[in-house]
């Protein structure tokens, strides 16, 4: 037990899942005794789905180093199949949480899928080519789910991308109609479903960091030409975080898809991609507890400033480059280590133990 706890890496993690945990049971415990205000209970179930999408995008980009611009892409896909998938499964399955449980992992596979016939092509391409294609694959997706009708009726399941072609017999139902999204969504996302998502989006990044794949993939992104030399597979392992992030993105989409009784394709736009890819840059390049961190808090301050109308965006504005300073500040650094480095000496100097590392 001492030398795992000695491993950095090991102890960085457990401190990941502590927070989280943490987090978890204060925010459980003041839902349950009804001390949250509506509003923030509100806001439990997006903050689990883009705390989901910063660990699974920060995967691509922070320890990959690759650069993508369609993750809201992916989360759109999660979000509309998984819609679909929960209200065909209606008669089938009866507990909620199982076909929740099934939407997101239907969402998820699907995504993963689209994104392995995206990389196929891109991925063996070198610069800003993925960055481009993704954030040509989020608009696409975004103009076809606009464009798309999916219902069902007593003859079973309809698709069509106009309603000219597609009428439903008396007593059907539009699960998907077109520029106005998906409509009459049951709500079937819960915070500790959305909880469970994020532990499983830990565990899976996490594992795949401190793995030998995580290596490789480490190495492919700090310089690709040493790796080839090697023998390392540099597509292939690109392959793997890339299909790995956007088979997460599509289960925290279909997590947020069922938390609102409707949603607009217009929701997975470019500029959702771009807040994702905020949370990752602030919280830090491959820092896993970082992206937790600036999803939360940067997920919830803007929805606080609402009261403030036209400055609300400014004020955001303001904050996020003050984080960008501080977080980015040599200076910051500094200030930072000397005061670790003085906190970790006043607990072993307390506890009586000393530094790894130290003779006794």
């Amino acid at each position: 037990m001492k030398k795992i706890l000695n491993n950095k890496n090991t102890r960085t993690n457990l401190i990941t899942y502590l927070v989280v945990i943490v987090a978890f049971v204060i925010m459980q415990t003041l839902y349950s005794l009804d001390m949250l205000s509506n509003s923030m209970k509100g806001y439990l179930v997006p903050i689990c789905a883009y705390v989901s999408l910063a660990v699974s995008l920060n995967l691509l980009v922070g320890v990959c180093g690759e650069l993508s611009l369609g993750h809201a892409g992916f989360m759109g896909i999660g979000a509309f199949s998984g819609v679909v998938i929960a209200a065909l499964l209606k008669d089938v399955i009866a507990s909620d949480v199982l076909r929740l449980l099934c939407a997101m992992v239907f969402g998820g596979l699907l995504a993963g899928a689209l994104g392995f016939l995206i990389g196929i092509p891109v991925l063996r391409l070198r610069g800003d080519y993925l960055a481009i294609v993704t954030l040509a694959f989020g608009e696409i997706v975004k103009n076809l789910v606009g464009n798309l009708y999916v219902g069902i009726d007593s003859d079973g399941f309809h698709m069509a991308i106009s309603t000219s072609r597609m009428e439903l017999l008396e007593g059907g139902t539009y699960l998907i109609a077109g520029p106005k999204g998906a409509t009459g969504v049951e709500k079937l996302a819960s915070f500790p479903m959305g909880f469970v998502l994020v532990l499983l989006t830990l565990f899976v990044v996490l594992n795949l960091i401190n793995s030998k794949e995580g290596r490789a993939i480490k190495a492919v992104r700090d310089n690709r030409i040493a790796a080839e030399s090697v023998g390392i597979n540099v597509t292939a392992f690109r392959m793997k975080a890339f299909v790995v992030s956007a088979f997460l993105a599509g289960m925290a989409g279909a997590l947020f898809g069922m938390n609102y009784s409707s949603f607009t394709a217009s929701k997975f736009n470019f500029n959702t991609s771009i807040n994702i890819l905020v949370f990752v840059v602030l919280g830090g390049m491959g820092n896993i507890l970082g992206s937790v961190i600036s999803a939360t808090a940067l997920y919830v301050l803007p929805e606080a400033m609402r009261g403030l109308e036209d400055f609300r965006m400014l004020l955001y504005a303001v904050v996020l480059i003050l984080v960008m300073l501080f977080t980015w500040s040599p200076k910051v650094k500094e200030k930072t280590e000397v005061v670790s480095e003085w906190v970790k000496g006043l607990f072993y100097k307390l506890t009586g133990k000393k530094e790894v590392g130290v003779n006794e």
